[in-house]
């Protein structure tokens, strides 16, 4: 494998793991937080409204946890190609 062949399946590998955890974050904030509202708000988590939890709290929460799922896969992705250090 070339190293333009090696490299354009790394962008490709790394494009893919991007969409998925960007619609997973997309679906997490607006789905939960305003789609899916109304039946997440039947359920209480500390006191307040599940719906409302997501949309002020939950999405973020999610973001950050994706981006450790993102370095994750990213450091895995990195070997796999060899451009690690």
């Amino acid at each position: 494998m070339t190293d333009k062949q090696r490299a354009v399946a790394y962008w490709k590998e790394n494009l893919k793991y991007l969409l998925i955890l960007l619609s997973v974050w997309f679906i997490v904030s607006y789905g939960c937080g305003i789609l899916f509202r109304e039946a997440l708000n039947e359920i209480r988590l500390g006191g307040f409204k599940l719906g409302f939890w997501f949309a002020q709290q939950g999405s973020i929460y999610v973001f950050v946890i994706l981006i450790f799922i993102y370095v994750r896969l990213m450091n895995k992705l990195d070997k796999k190609y060899g451009y690690d250090e």
